[in-house]
């Protein structure tokens, strides 16, 4: 029973300990703890900024020891009692002014308790509290006889006592001379520059070398995400320099002009130089592959505009009637009647009368279109947060909303979204942009001509306009082989593909599958980046990639958002099934965290197309005009979409709100332009590679005939020792060969030995290390063959 009660305590006391620790994890407790510790420290500069106007008239309680927490005590410190009290204590019987770090600190545990870094926690406390203390001793030094200042003087009564005791100890003379060499290693083991820069003085000094200056020839560190060497061993630039007498040197033959040193924190890493100054290496800007890359103009795009297309008073006044009419006949009054004029569509917001039954008016739907003569009358029931009831009636002269008028608008031109979409114009005119990363995946789905291509080209048109083809990749599906065709052209800058494909726009159902598997692939490895590197997202991660603090040697990458387009889902799944849902599921279930986003459209939105999983991963959705009301609600969840007019006439939603848009009007002869202007620019070597994905389910590796070996196998054998990695798309790479050729000859290396089986998402393990016992292996094969 002993150990049973043993064993029942400790069980107890885990729990306790393991609760105590989710509460002090607790993000409440976070917030709660960080606001605590600002205001406090709020309170304590208030206090001590206070106490050089008041503490001689405070001083008299604390002289007197009264207590100053009596109803008669009365205190002059701007802070009140409390804050004479903590003033006294740290100014006058603490270090004096130093004692301001205490606030300063108190400022920035408070921040990061809120997740905002300003200073790194460790080392600012060790130099702060380090500095505090021998400044105090330094001002009781220098103040030694100005006991009127705030007391004891400035470096309050840890200050005087201490330069008092060293004054008795060495004398004054060493107790300056001790001070300034306290003050001297301060410097050193808090700037590490300054003993660089002592090195190369005293050098010169000695041996008469005089500093070369730098000058900015190129900036190497901008043009790679390398950093310096890690190696402890001082590292020697190849920027070259220029002495006095004009001739040029580089820092390996002229060492001892400049020295690199790398201090290194986990994989941050900072480079400093010796010039007297400390600076950061710059930031890695991942567009500098290219660097002379232009963002389409926006001169490109048409303005579509129409003279007919403005909305008349009398038609805002026959309508007006209309509709109060429609309404009387059913005995129903409105109190107010107001119009807001949008480019395809007017919505007039009405007040009943009190006592009026909203849905006896969303019930004469029909009726009201009937009266005006019109089509996609819609009544919403009530607006929400406006207590209003809206009919939205269409235009007679719709206006086209041009693709232009919407990228030139300043909400787009000033967006911060990361892939921000320009989609179109609400009811009230207003450009209507929203961001991809947010949504974070898209349903498009409408009947035949309604607008679902177009929107589809506003959503490619709205990122090609923002972003840098090192920022954003595409990969585009288009079984219908029409739709997409025209971005064929910008497939080395913008694209991403299959190694083993030749086309960038992807159309063959094999094909499909193979790439949503790959993108499988490239999402479990961008979640293996992003756990070595400790952080939660791709926002993240890029950010600590710019600033140089993720090693590009231990596999780090700057990694472009991917956005996946699928033309007509609904054609993959009729003829793949679930080999198409599958990877799509995982896709739409992880891959927004690691930057891969879906833009999946159809025109057949039905209930097995566009199924419980698909609508449970996409909650934003977009609904041109369809058929019926069940096709609506299979997209939207609500009637709605069956009420629309077409022609670009859509709804949005979110997951919560409907919102009504006319969608951004963009012809093919636009396309046409933007990606002639892009293809016009010089452009990667090719388009974006993804992982290799091989469908063992398909076809069985045969045994490789090391008889009839490849002839470049042996090149290819060396490649692969070298860079230690198994890579179909690598041999593919460098050797300029197809991908069925490169796989033929990994599976020769597989059957020499040289590398590993296949391991799905795993890169080929290579069972070589050295080259020297490949080459050893390379001759017995040889031999073996001339037996």
């Amino acid at each position: 029973m002993s150990s049973k009660n043993k064993q029942q305590t400790k069980e107890k006391s885990r729990k306790k300990r393991k609760g105590l620790l989710s509460f002090f994890k607790d993000e409440r407790f976070k917030v709660s703890m960080g606001g605590f510790l600002l205001i406090f420290a709020l309170f304590l500069t208030l206090s001590f900024i206070s106490y050089f106007f008041t503490w001689k008239s405070d001083q008299s309680f604390f002289d007197e020891q009264k207590v100053i927490s009596g109803a008669e005590v009365q205190v002059e410190n701007w802070a009140g009692k409390a804050g004479a009290y903590f003033a006294h204590n740290f100014l006058y019987k603490g270090f004096g002014l130093p004692s301001f770090s205490v606030p300063f600190l108190l400022f920035l545990i408070g921040f990061r308790f809120l997740n905002i870094r300003i200073l790194p926690l460790g080392k600012t406390f060790r130099m702060t509290i380090t500095a505090a203390v021998i400044l105090s001793v330094i001002l009781g030094y220098l103040f030694e006889n100005s006991a009127s200042i705030l007391g004891y003087g400035p470096g309050g009564v840890h200050g005087y006592e201490m330069a008092a005791w060293l004054n008795a100890f060495i004398g004054k003379a060493g107790t300056g001379f001790f001070l300034g060499i306290a003050v001297f290693i301060y410097l050193i083991f808090s700037f590490e520059s300054i003993s660089v820069i002592m090195k190369r003085e005293l050098k010169q000094l000695f041996y008469g070398k005089k500093p070369a200056t730098q000058t900015t020839t190129a900036d190497r560190e901008e043009s790679s995400p390398e950093p310096a060497s890690t190696e402890t061993e001082e590292a020697h630039p190849t920027t070259v320099f220029k002495t006095d007498n004009k001739e040029e040197k580089t820092a390996a033959q002229e060492d001892e002009d400049i020295k690199l040193t790398v201090r290194h924190k986990k994989e941050d890493e900072d480079i400093t130089t010796g010039h007297g100054t400390s600076q950061q290496i710059k930031d890695y800007d991942p567009t500098l592959d290219l660097p002379s890359y232009q963002l389409p103009p926006l001169n490109l795009l048409e303005e579509h505009r129409s003279d007919s297309s403005n909305v008349t008073k009398e038609e805002l006044v026959n309508n007006k009637n209309r509709i109060v009419e429609t309404l009387g006949n059913y005995k129903i009054r409105i109190d107010k009647i107001t119009a807001t004029i949008g480019p395809t569509i007017t919505l007039y917001e009405i007040v009943p009368a009190p006592g009026i039954r909203i849905s006896k008016i969303k019930n004469l739907e029909d009726d009201i279109a009937l009266s005006l003569a019109a089509l996609g009358i819609r009544i919403i029931a009530p607006i929400p947060g406006r207590g209003t009831i809206g009919i939205e009636v269409p235009n007679l002269n719709p206006e086209t909303v041009s693709m232009r008028s919407i990228i030139g608008s300043a909400k787009f031109r000033d967006t911060k979204y990361d892939l921000p979409l320009a989609l179109g114009k609400t009811i009230s005119n207003e450009p209507y942009v929203v961001d991809l990363t947010r949504m974070p995946h898209l349903l498009v789905a409408g009947a035949t001509g309604q607008g679902k291509s177009v929107g589809l080209n506003a959503i490619i048109t709205s990122l090609l306009y923002k972003k840098h083809p090192a920022q954003l990749k595409f990969v585009l599906i288009d079984p219908k082989k029409v739709e997409l065709t025209v971005y064929s052209k910008i497939e080395n800058h913008h694209l991403a593909k299959l190694p083993d494909t030749e086309e960038a726009i992807i159309t063959d159902t094999q094909k499909v599958i193979h790439t949503l598997n790959s993108l499988t692939i490239e999402m479990d490895q961008r979640y293996t980046l992003l756990k070595e590197a400790h952080v939660r997202n791709i926002k993240e991660y890029n950010n600590k990639f710019i600033s140089r603090r993720l090693n590009p040697q231990k596999g780090h990458r700057y990694m472009p958002y991917i956005v996946l387009i699928i033309d007509e889902f609904a054609d993959l799944i009729m003829t793949a099934g679930r080999e198409i849902e599958a990877p799509l599921a995982r896709l739409a279930q992880l891959a927004r965290a690691v930057g891969i986003h879906l833009v999946i459209a159809t025109q057949r939105p039905t209930t097995n197309i566009i199924t419980g999983m698909i609508k449970a991963n996409f909650p934003s959705r977009i609904a041109f005009r369809v058929t019926s009301m069940m096709d609506s609600r299979t997209i939207l969840d609500t009637p709605g979409a069956n009420q629309l007019i077409g022609r670009g006439d859509m709804l949005i939603t979110s997951g919560s709100d409907l919102i009504r848009l006319q969608c951004a009007f963009i012809d093919t002869g636009e396309i046409d332009k933007i990606t002639g202007h892009i293809s016009s620019q010089k452009g990667y070597d090719g388009p974006h590679l993804l992982p290799e994905y091989v469908d063992e389910s398909s076809s069985e590796r045969g045994e490789a005939d090391l008889n009839k070996r490849d002839e470049i196998f042996e090149e290819a054998a060396r490649l692969v020792v070298q860079n230690q990695q198994g890579s179909t798309s690598l041999i593919q790479r460098k050797f300029s060969i197809g991908y069925n050729r490169a796989g033929r000859i990994v599976d020769q290396l597989e059957a020499a030995g040289i590398v590993g089986p296949f391991e799905g998402s795993k890169a080929r393990q290579v069972l070589v290390n050295d080259e020297y016992t490949l080459e050893q292996l390379l001759n017995e094969l040889s031999t073996t063959n001339r037996q």
